[in-house]
């Protein structure tokens, strides 16, 4: 178990150099790495490794938290949050993650929107996905909300060596934003994986007055791929989150440089696998149109493979009928769980995303 929300010797500094945050991060990384357990022979499915990401909208406990700004989820406030509606939102969450992929659960699962590492403990032990067996990834945050990034995994298919927070900071202003979880692992066929969960800031105030704090984010990131890519070419990457912009922005155009791969594989960059469902007119959120802000993200090994043993195949959404309620206009979009002070009960205002990791063919 990697939850060190209590734990200090956990807490990283903002640094204000990204290198300087890669360098102590591969140095406690190697320790961290040196320091686990042993564990029996990985498994790898037959059908593909499911990499999936989900934001699940709110998964606040029902207890006063005075280091943030949790009063909207407590008993008191306007929409009642109680132990019932928290209970309901956890087994309407793993009902969602249990019914992502037809053939098993989700292998590993990156998680936006919960409050803290107790309520990422607590949905993992979920009825609906306790055989699945997941172990939680998480760190405590800086958002003043208390919206963290987590993940679960299953220890019978992913080894994680290594797991930290990248903090967001501008050194100039020191304004800073959610961090971004990276982890790296290992499965059975003996390639690596570096995973990164995103949420990045919301546009909350208007679009265009809020792009520069995404495009920030995302030069943050490209940065630390750029020096895993730098250092090791042909390094399996995958990108999953929440980045409140469309894949034809410019935070994921320009400043994240994710290409489209139907144009081709030419580099060693990264490719954004999001782009085809969303030209097909598809999405995860819906304000007034369909929005694909929940996004997968790879590098060119994932898709083209040059070394290693395993590919990703195409983003897929996860659209059931029963997470979906249809408008006044007639039109289904997600079932949220509230909106303002409104209380739906339903599972959240975004759609889980999902890919597979094949073996390649011989």
């Amino acid at each position: 178990m990697f939850d060190r929300s209590g734990d200090s010797a956990y807490q990283y500094q903002k640094f204000n150099g990204l290198v300087k945050f890669f360098v102590a991060a591969l140095i406690v990384g190697s320790l961290l790495q040196a320091c686990q357990p042993k564990m029996g022979k990985l498994l790898y499915p037959e059908k593909g490794l499911t990499v999936a990401f989900y934001n699940v909208e709110n998964l606040f406990d029902t207890i006063n938290d005075p280091t943030i700004n949790d009063e909207e989820f407590l008993p008191e406030s306007k929409v009642g949050w109680n132990s019932e509606k928290y209970t309901h939102k956890l087994h309407q969450t793993a009902r969602v993650i249990a019914a992502m992929d037809t053939l098993d659960f989700p292998h590993i699962i990156g998680l936006a929107e919960m409050e803290n590492g107790t309520v990422v403990n607590a949905l993992s032990s979920e009825e609906a996905i306790k055989k699945a067996g997941y172990n939680v990834i998480h760190f405590e945050g800086n958002d003043p909300r208390g919206i963290e990034v987590a993940m679960m995994y299953r220890p019978v298919y992913f080894k994680p060596l290594y797991a930290g927070p990248v903090m967001v900071s501008e050194a100039t202003t020191g304004k800073s934003y959610r961090h971004i979880l990276y982890v790296k692992g290992v499965v059975a066929t003996g390639d690596t994986l570096n995973l990164f969960v995103n949420h990045w800031p919301s546009r909350y105030g208007g679009r265009e007055e809020t792009e520069d704090a995404r495009r920030f984010v995302a030069t943050t990131l490209k940065s630390v791929t750029d020096s895993i890519l730098g250092k090791q070419p042909n390094s399996n990457i995958l990108i999953m989150g929440d980045l409140n912009d469309n894949p034809t922005d410019s935070s994921l155009v320009v400043f994240l440089q994710a290409k489209n791969p139907a144009n081709g594989i030419n580099d060693n960059g990264l490719y954004n696998l999001s782009l085809k469902p969303y030209a097909a007119g598809e999405g995860t959120l819906f304000y007034q149109n369909w929005d694909m802000f929940d996004q997968i993200i790879v590098s060119a090994n994932l898709i083209k493979p040059e070394k290693g043993n395993i590919k990703a195949g195409d983003q897929l959404m996860v659209k059931k009928d029963w997470m979906l309620f249809k408008g006044s206009n007639g039109i289904a979009k997600p079932n949220r769980t509230m909106s303002g002070t409104k209380y739906f009960g339903g599972f959240s205002d975004h759609l889980p995303v999902m890919v597979k990791l094949v073996r390649k063919a011989k």
